[in-house]
């Protein structure tokens, strides 16, 4: 398994940045590589992507949604991906999200990439677009989910 951690600081509430991120459908608009992403219900979705020429479509189970602090997820299926994302108050106006993502390489062009740090790259790429993204409309979200998905065993 490989790990990556980045992080971005962003111009808006943290509120404001929490209630953006929980719009998964928007997530095309800023990240590279993700083509669609069907919410199914408050706790799965449904990506397909095409990174590097290669297309995937797999199934994501939202396991921890704490408004305003994090939301963490994990693959289902064939894909060995799992990760959380997390939103630190830095000031009424500021806010600093941190994407911690572990994934298992498949085969020689993502095992290639992740040797030579393509997706911690992309992942920081992603970040920036995010904070362009919200920061672009004068800080307001796309819409927003507030409801509270408990880590399993709580």
């Amino acid at each position: 398994m490989s790990t990556v951690t980045e992080f971005v600081d962003v111009n808006v509430p943290v509120r404001t940045a929490y209630n953006q991120w929980t719009q998964f459908e928007e997530f095309p608009r800023f990240m590279e590589g993700v083509q669609e992403i069907s919410q199914i219900d408050d706790t799965h979705t449904h990506w397909k992507t095409e990174i590097a020429g290669v297309k995937r479509e797999f199934d994501a189970e939202i396991t921890e949604q704490l408004p305003d602090e994090r939301v963490a997820w994990h693959a289902t299926g064939g894909e060995k991906q799992a990760g959380v994302v997390t939103f630190h108050r830095l000031d009424d106006d500021h806010t600093r999200v941190t994407v911690q993502m572990d994934f298992d390489p498949q085969g020689i062009v993502e095992t290639a990439g992740d040797k030579l740090g393509i997706l911690d790259r992309r992942v920081k790429g992603d970040l920036h677009r995010f904070k362009e993204f919200i920061e672009s409309r004068g800080g307001i979200e796309t819409g927003a989910w507030r409801g509270q998905v408990d880590r399993p065993g709580n």
